[in-house]
């Protein structure tokens, strides 16, 4: 199989040549952005060509009027690479993850349900997704040190994220923009939302569990067995787990704070005056901070409150982290810019494959098919049972997720004109946001367009040809649960 790259590469050309075929159409939309039902017309064609197909990847890192850049994601990325970097610099990790595998030996397996259900978590509570790629070269070492291998490690975190997003429950950047474009409280359907995320998250779990429990019984049955010998080394597993010594007082701190990173981190992404309004200890906190004669103006009067940040704040969090373990460490200031450089150089192939990830979408858009593809399910779904229509709505929302990767643009773009056929069609537009997520959630556990799979696969040093034959049975099941989900709770 050619690389991730070109596999990308390819995809953006089929898009191309598609907008020569798919003929061209948009939607009116109102002021805050969202489509307008009905308004869809044809518009003149826009064939994207040789130039196009290069400068997409390039779009797609920078982005331009139709389609956000990516840049934010790979710098996040990057400093996420120095921040570990630096980390491994004080053998801190390799120390820290030989105590994990010496303290679960003998009960490795009960790592995969309990980080799992964690994960789950944060994708149906904020849309965690991106924010674990910081994870995944701490997971690896890992569940291949108790003997599991690197496919386990991703499915831990994308399956564990992408499944907790396919029934997310407050999510503000899918339940929520979906539900405040119907006009709805996103607390409408929470409770049938739940027990999807039960249901789904408890077939993904015995899914990665029983594969776990056959290649630890006999590696060889891995997918990726014959890269095993490489990634022992490339992620030095014997270094980490067969090394007895002790951590030093140096090291202990540096893992607190390595810890305590990710807390905040976690804390700062959960929009919690969104979940609830009453929320508000953080805003409070900051603006009292920062209020502080002198000590505010050496923290900074912008210092923005843990739930309102995004890549920006996370970046400077890992930026700002790498320079406190320096200094606990006691480390040299030239060990430091050398460590921190190295680390963002191993990650280096992570953040540009988000960008040609991102370029797909650029072409798509560009090439205005996108409100025809819409079109034709607005038209395609009109008319029919409740069961029949909201098993077609998920279904159509799985190329409409692939298209639009992500998923407040997809609800923006989409719920103001499938959410009034679901009223025609006498179902509630809480289970039409359930089945908009349920798609997104399904596809991007695979799709090639999202820079969270093809990172994750990306650090794993994981074909994404390997990664769709060892979830084509966990797709199947979980496309099965959901349309009987659907199709249930539709008449009831």
């Amino acid at each position: 199989m050619p690389s991730a790259y070109t596999i990308l590469f390819i995809i953006i050309v089929i898009i191309a040549i598609l907008t020569w075929i798919i003929p061209a159409g948009t939607y009116a939309t109102d002021k805050a952005g969202n489509i307008i039902s009905g308004t869809y017309k044809a518009v003149s064609s826009k064939p994207q060509g040789i130039w196009d197909v290069f400068m997409a990847p390039v779009i797609g890192m920078v982005g331009d009027k139709k389609t956000e850049g990516a840049i934010s994601v790979s710098l996040f990325i990057l400093v996420i690479g120095g921040f570990l970097g630096v980390v491994n610099k004080t053998d801190a990790l390799n120390e820290g993850i030989s105590s994990i595998v010496r303290r679960y030996k003998g009960r490795e397996k009960q790592l995969i349900p309990i980080l799992m259900i964690l994960f789950a978590i944060g994708g149906s509570t904020y849309g965690m997704g991106e924010e674990t790629i910081a994870f995944y070269p701490l997971l690896i070492p890992v569940m291949m040190g108790v003997g599991f291998d690197s496919l386990v490690a991703v499915a831990i975190a994308l399956v564990g994220t992408q499944v907790g997003c396919l029934a997310s429950t407050v999510n503000p950047f899918a339940t929520g923009v979906a539900s405040q474009t119907l006009n709805i409280s996103p607390g409408d359907g929470l409770g049938s939302r739940l027990l999807l995320l039960i249901i789904t998250t408890a077939v993904s779990i015995i899914y990665v569990y029983h594969y776990a429990s056959v290649i630890q019984k006999d590696p060889t049955k891995s997918l990726i067995y014959d890269q095993r010998a490489e990634d022992e080394k490339r992620f030095a597993i014997k270094a980490r787990t067969d090394d007895d010594h002790q951590m030093t007082g140096r090291q202990k701190a540096v893992i607190w704070l390595f810890g305590l990173t990710f807390v905040i981190m976690i804390l700062g992404l959960i929009p919690w005056t969104n979940l609830n309004s009453h929320w508000t200890f953080f805003d409070t906190f900051t603006k009292w901070l920062t209020g502080i004669p002198f000590l505010g103006n050496l923290l900074g009067h912008d210092m923005a409150p843990l739930g309102t940040w995004y890549f920006n704040e996370i970046t400077m969090l890992f930026l700002f982290m790498s320079v406190v373990i320096m200094w606990v460490y006691h480390m040299k200031e030239g060990e430091f810019m050398d460590a921190f450089m190295k680390g963002m150089a191993d990650f280096l192939s992570v953040a540009i494959i988000v960008a040609v990830a991102r370029g797909i979408q650029v072409v798509m858009n560009n090439g205005m098919i996108t409100g025809t593809v819409l079109h034709w399910g607005e038209m395609g779904l009109h008319g029919l049972s409740q069961s029949v229509f909201i098993i077609l709505t998920y279904i159509f929302y799985i190329p409409m997720s692939f298209l639009i990767p992500s998923t407040s643009g997809l609800a923006a773009a989409t719920m103001g004109i499938i959410g009034p056929l679901g009223h025609f069609a006498h179902v509630s537009g809480s289970l039409v946001i359930t089945a908009y997520q349920a798609a997104s959630g399904w596809v991007n556990l695979i799709t090639p367009t999202s820079g969270i799979v093809m990172g994750a696969l990306a650090i794993a040093h994981v074909n994404v040809s390997v990664w769709w034959k060892w979830m084509l049975k966990l797709m199947i099941y979980l496309f099965i649960v959901t349309c009987v989900f659907l199709g249930v709770a539709a008449v009831l």
